[in-house]
């Protein structure tokens, strides 16, 4: 699919699931080939920035839901084109967002570095929606971890903890290839001089973008070892009342195995109301070591 935005000094052409004479007819159209061409044909597992003459090649990798989308951007000092091989819900929202404004209102003409400037931002901020939505299960996990649901809060924490890794090793790829990139760009002199501006804000969007998932990834690790504090303190807490139980019980066992035995003589055993005697003794050993243990503050 072939969508195109723009006049012929300044234009976006984007290219969805594109067939190889799909790429090289726009390649021969916008001017270019060789190993640009090449790159374009399939998709490529790593970052890549590549330069040709008068055309420059950037390929990011930007993470989506339980995926990672590929977006080739091909630059000429008139003309962005992007190539991707699947869906990317950014640039087709851009795309929608573009015709709807050329169709609603006056259509202006649009700078190439404008066009470049407004595709990076629209994919940085899906990816900072995407980490913020991730961000506010945190807020309901953190809410169900002090309502006795530590256990289950583990797999949710570890889940969320595996996004915020998987975001945060995709956009820090971003960094040295984009860097490079913007840089060929004003070394190159592919626009003027007002493009360095433009260049400090695209790096602030995924400086931003880094930024924040950083930070909720901070959120998620503190509210894990939190949770795994909760949890050990009931498990102790469990353990102390298991371990009362078993020192309370063991002694009057003992009474009762000795009183139990099978011998021709046994103390308090045939006199009168034997029986709640041995109760009784049973019973003063039970209150004794209750008071021993709230005098040493252990229940």
């Amino acid at each position: 699919m072939v969508f195109r935005f723009g006049e012929s000094d300044a234009r976006w052409i984007d290219l969805e699931h594109p067939t190889a004479d799909e790429v090289r007819e726009v390649a021969d159209e916008l001017g270019f080939g060789g190993r640009i061409v090449e790159e374009l044909l399939s998709p490529t597992p790593f970052p890549r920035v590549l330069h040709e003459e008068e055309t420059l090649l950037l390929v990011l990798h930007f993470p989506a839901e339980r995926t990672v989308q590929e977006v080739d951007f091909v630059v000429g000092k008139h003309f962005v084109l992007t190539v991707r091989y699947e869906v990317v819900a950014p640039i087709h929202e851009l795309r929608k967002m573009l015709e709807t404004n050329a169709l609603t209102h006056f259509r202006e003409p649009v700078a190439v570095e404008a066009l470049l400037e407004l595709l990076f931002n629209h994919l940085f901020m899906n990816i900072r929606d995407y980490a913020t939505s991730a961000g506010k299960r945190l807020e309901r996990i953190e809410r169900d971890m002090f309502t006795d649901k530590e256990g289950v809060t583990i797999q949710a924490i570890s889940e969320i903890s595996r996004v915020f890794l998987h975001l945060e090793a995709a956009v820090a790829n971003h960094e040295a290839p984009l860097e490079l990139f913007l840089h060929e760009l004003e070394e190159h002199a592919f626009f003027n001089d007002a493009f360095t501006t433009r260049v400090n804000r695209i790096l602030a969007e995924h400086a931003q973008t880094l930024h924040l998932i950083e930070a909720l990834r901070a959120v998620a690790t503190e509210i894990r070892e939190t949770n795994a504090g909760l949890l050990n303190a009931r498990q102790n807490e469990i353990m102390k009342v298991l371990t009362i139980m078993a020192f309370v019980t063991f002694p009057l066992s003992l009474i009762a195995s000795i009183l139990g035995m099978n011998t021709d003589y046994l103390p308090i055993v045939g006199l009168p109301h034997d029986f709640w005697i041995i109760m009784g003794i049973m019973f003063s050993f039970t209150i004794c070591f209750f008071i021993f243990f709230r005098i040493k503050h252990w229940i």
